[in-house]
């Protein structure tokens, strides 16, 4: 249950984490090669980098999703009632949920063509089908979050609904607990 609990609150966090160090090294690595006389170049660490990059972009979506980091305008939300705005949360989830899954379902398709195609990647050699791959794969938990916000949302309808100002200030109290946490 632990596992799962972690993976819940850290998979997506993670693998963010891990592709901006590897573009951060990646990138720095090919800035000292540059000023050494006589090396060329790392002729792959641009591609390398741009495909960290679109592959972290898929990734955010189900992260922002669970989070509920996802752009809107909180104010609009506050002034409404409170039951108006679990029922506005749950359309969100739900269309949240429908976007991903519809996207997911056409990124396949998508992901087909360029695996019929064969296409490999100029400078790494890497099957573009691999570059795609993490397309699929961002929707498809995008769909999953979209849906484990709708049973959240669902389980937690009876508790009261936070305003966007006392959601900040709950936020901020638990980063310097934990920040205290982290200094004992």
């Amino acid at each position: 249950m632990k596992v799962i609990r972690w993976l819940d609150k850290h998979l997506e966090e993670t693998f963010l984490v891990i592709m901006l160090v590897l573009i951060a090294c990646v990138s720095m690595l090919q800035v000292i090669v540059r000023k050494i006389p006589g090396m060329s170049s790392l002729t792959w660490a641009e591609e390398f980098c741009r495909f960290m990059w679109i592959w972290s972009v898929f990734i955010s979506l189900p992260y922002t999703i669970r989070m509920e980091n996802m752009l809107r305008v909180g104010v609009l939300k506050d002034l409404l009632p409170d039951f108006l705005k679990k029922i506005i949360n749950l359309a969100v989830d739900v269309i949240t949920a429908a976007s991903m899954a519809y996207l997911g379902y056409y990124s396949i398709e998508v992901y087909n063509n360029i695996a019929r195609s064969r296409e490999i990647s100029p400078a790494m050699q890497w099957s573009m089908a691999f570059v795609y791959a993490f397309m699929v794969i961002g929707f498809f938990l995008g769909t999953i979050r979209g849906i484990q916000m709708i049973v959240i949302h669902i389980r937690d309808f009876h508790k009261k609904e936070l305003s966007t100002i006392e959601q900040t200030m709950q936020d901020a109290a638990k980063e310097a607990s934990m920040a205290q946490e982290g200094d004992d």
